[in-house]
């Protein structure tokens, strides 16, 4: 049998469908909704564009300047968080998940904003797909954000934990902040590893979200999808 060459893409693409139309059924009608950054939410984003009349959403508040354009584009409107007031619900991808609901973001370099903005809602809901699930978190090399004149002294740092830091030459944060992605890392206690990377100084944000991880994991599969 032949076999389309782009069958494994529009199968992962199905996944994440699944993952972002099950997380739209979290969404309140007239509420404000957190919105985060990555491939799996611009399936969410483009949705929601079609469920625009029925939700009459009153605002987004979005992780990221590529995820602003891409709802504004839409017609949805895009808020400030000092501006938003209540945030019930922030909807974001993850690079890696586990099933006590711990994460790596960051492979989209938005993980400050996403993480106060996971901070800020009273539920956060992650979206992924199954090959994001895995049992312990490290082997997708986990991003770290950091004040430019400090780069190498954190990278220094987190050498002596046992990471191998490489800076993101290409990227410069909507923050104007730099990217260290840290390989080489089995995250085993995912609390402890984010509070030890938070705690050098000139760290903006690790992108571990373990100490406030995800409320509900939704997982698009080949079969459907699990909630976690």
């Amino acid at each position: 049998m032949n076999i389309p060459p782009n069958s494994a893409t529009n199968a992962a693409q199905q996944r994440k469908l699944r993952a972002a139309q099950a997380a739209l059924e979290q969404v309140r009608e007239q509420s404000i909704l957190g919105v985060g950054t990555g491939s799996t939410v611009n399936v969410l984003i483009d949705l929601l564009a079609g469920e625009a009349g029925r939700l009459k959403l009153r605002g987004t508040v979005s992780s990221s300047e590529a995820s602003s354009a891409r709802l504004r584009s839409h017609g949805i409107p895009v808020l400030d968080l000092n501006d938003s007031g209540e945030l019930p619900l922030y909807i974001d991808g993850a690079d890696q998940a586990t099933r006590a609901r711990a994460l790596i973001k960051g492979g989209g370099a938005a993980l400050t904003r996403e993480k106060i903005l996971a901070a800020a809602a009273q539920r956060f809901v992650c979206i992924v797909d199954d090959s994001k699930l895995v049992t312990t978190l490290g082997s997708f090399p986990l991003p770290v954000e950091v004040i430019p004149m400090a780069r190498n002294y954190i990278a220094g740092r987190i050498e002596r934990l046992g990471g191998r830091p490489v800076w993101r030459r290409d990227v410069i944060t909507d923050n104007g902040n730099h990217i260290l992605d840290v390989h080489g890392l089995a995250i085993e206690d995912p609390c402890a590893t984010e509070a030890a990377i938070d705690a050098i100084a000139g760290v903006v944000t690790v992108g571990l979200f373990a100490r406030r991880p995800a409320d509900l994991l939704i997982v698009g599969t080949a079969q459907g999808i699990e909630r976690i």
